[in-house]
């Protein structure tokens, strides 16, 4: 449930809301302070509520029950907070994602060396993308796959950051590591597909300062995937970032199935949160790549998550399905003339039932 209070509503006032809610039952209560006025949030039963008794509250405007098990997470919600946008905008080390322009992420799987990362962070950056990603901590299926560099790779993505200017994006892999990730100045925190479940992490990373970017699990419905979102935002973290990355069918021949549905279904009806498509992992191939980016911006994705190597043929993860510097830069660009296409058509603003 959502209170929204009225634009003079005094301190007083909202907290006598509060209480009385409180005297009600054992609700969750917080309040956002938007531009224009608090909303109070409920958390809980709230089919008992007697709406009409809190309607009647000094200082309350409106009453509204939002239909969707996730709450901060939902369109509906950021419809209350009159932010001047229906859309969240997240800041990743000065750039925004969300907002007007695309945004792409790129980079190799997983750091090598300081030599590749930072050969590879200066295409990436005259390619045209914003954000830098690359791997330290890497979940392998094999305990004899390489697995990263760990704390060095977090060294080498700190140079990188720091010589050529890019924000840095890499996954972190338990609770454990967020002291290792501050210290190296890390600008978002990757959730990958295999921890999109961790509740530990997801729990541990809601006082994080810095954005998180949370992969869908492969095996995900959408809407459970947005609870996890939740998640992360239930104390009233806002930076939080979502990826579409695949999803686990019977279809073989690609490595995963990129479902553009829940992209165009997430930032037409569901969540006010950037979304962002990852076309390496959907397809698994080189050649795939670039149409699936087409795809997922035409669908309504706010930016990309894009692996790229310099010489994939040596690369010790994920070669295939890495893009070489002169692929890279003609996608970008083409990417670039869809999302203007796309923003300019009115059909990626929300449906609101």
């Amino acid at each position: 449930m959502i209170i929204k209070m009225k634009r003079q509503a005094t301190p007083e006032q909202i907290e006598e809301v509060k209480q009385r809610l409180y005297e009600l039952g054992p609700y969750e209560i917080g309040d956002i302070v938007g531009t224009e006025r608090v909303v109070i949030g409920v958390k809980g039963d709230v089919t008992a509520l007697p709406e009409d008794q809190i309607r009647e509250l000094s200082g309350v405007e409106e009453v509204i029950l939002i239909s969707k098990k996730y709450k901060r997470a939902s369109l509906e919600y950021r419809t209350q907070l009159n932010h001047g946008s229906l859309y969240s905008r997240v800041d990743v080390g000065g750039v925004t994602i969300g907002g007007d322009e695309l945004v792409v992420i790129a980079g190799p799987c997983v750091v090598e060396s300081q030599e590749q990362i930072l050969t590879t962070a200066k295409y990436v950056k005259d390619a045209g993308a914003q954000l830098l990603r690359g791997g330290a901590f890497k979940p392998r299926t094999s305990p004899y796959s390489f697995d990263g560099l760990k704390e060095e790779g977090l060294r080498y993505l700190q140079v990188a950051r720091k010589e050529i200017g890019l924000p840095v994006v890499t996954e972190i892999m338990s609770e454990r590591q967020i002291d290792l990730f501050e210290k190296y100045e890390v600008d978002c925190y990757q959730v990958g597909s295999r921890n999109g479940r961790n509740q530990e992490l997801l729990n541990a990373l809601r006082s994080v300062s810095k954005p998180v970017l949370l992969k869908r699990e492969m095996g995900t419905p959408v809407e459970e995937y947005l609870l996890y979102a939740e998640r992360l935002m239930v104390d009233g973290k806002e930076n939080v970032i979502l990826c579409e990355r695949g999803i686990t069918t019977f279809e073989t021949f690609t490595r995963n199935t990129l479902d553009l549905n829940a992209v165009a279904a997430m930032k037409r009806m569901l969540t006010h949160l950037p979304v962002l498509v990852d076309p390496s992992h959907s397809t698994g191939m080189r050649e795939l790549v670039p149409l699936a980016s087409f795809a997922g911006v035409a669908a309504g994705a706010d930016g990309l998550l894009i692996e790229t190597h310099p010489d994939p043929r040596y690369a010790k993860c994920d070669g295939p399905q890495a893009l070489l510097k002169e692929e890279l830069h003609l996608t970008i660009q083409k990417c670039r003339e869809i999302y203007a296409l796309v923003r300019t058509s009115g059909f990626v603003s929300p449906a609101l039932h």
